[in-house]
């Protein structure tokens, strides 16, 4: 998926010059946050830049993120250790969509993880001025990114599990994740199993947290 002009002409303007080396290194996942994020988003709405910037500006500080997007730093992370045991960058590409497809088929997955009727109320509830947001769940979230190779529905399922519950704050999400998680073929031992693995890394508040939404999903027999 190429990088669109416009992607190409926001970027200049906020980073004069700047080449990113995850341009390099992970040159896919570049293209999808920049066509997403300095191009398509910019389409919707009437924010004038100073006031975009600075809400953006905001809640990456709210994330405690150095980077425009929190997982970059993990990345280059990553990177470095890769490199350091000889692995060659950039990985082959994964991605199974083009600009025309990723919507239908980020639609097509996104039914097969949450249902087909959740997905249409979801769709069927949202007032208009939201409708395009549904679009980016299905288009971005799910055909930009779930529909790639290297894992599998059910592995990327229970990450996004261990994720939400690690991130707090996201008790629907988290609800709506154990249901998707059943949904792929993920049973409740299997959620309890990454749940009492994570305890050591994210305490107990967050870990029955997590345990209530499963109970609430899935109660114990």
């Amino acid at each position: 998926m190429p990088i669109s002009d416009a992607a190409r002409r926001t970027h200049e303007e906020l980073f004069p010059g700047h080449v990113s080396t995850l341009a390099r290194t992970d040159p896919e996942l570049v293209e999808c946050f920049d066509n997403f994020a300095f191009d398509e988003v910019l389409r919707h709405g009437s924010l004038d830049a100073r006031t975009r910037l600075m809400v953006q500006l905001a809640a990456l500080i709210a994330c405690q993120a150095v980077g425009e997007y929190r997982v970059f730093d993990f990345l280059h992370a990553t990177n470095d250790v890769l490199a350091e045991r000889g692995v060659e960058l950039p990985l082959p590409g994964q991605s199974t969509t083009t600009p025309e497809t990723r919507y239908e088929q980020g639609l097509a997955v996104q039914k097969r993880i949450a249902g087909d009727e959740r997905v249409e109320a979801l769709y069927a509830s949202a007032p208009e001025d939201e409708q395009h947001i549904q679009r980016y769940l299905s288009a971005n979230c799910f055909g930009d990114h779930l529909t790639r190779d290297g894992l599998d529905v059910p592995t990327r399922e229970l990450l996004t599990f261990a994720v939400l519950v690690a991130l707090g704050g996201c008790d629907p999400q988290v609800k709506g994740h154990v249901a998707a998680n059943l949904n792929v073929g993920n049973d409740r031992a299997r959620l309890i199993g990454v749940l009492t693995q994570l305890i050591p890394f994210i305490g107990y508040p967050r870990t029955l947290n997590g345990l209530r939404a499963l109970d609430e999903v899935s109660p114990a027999r």
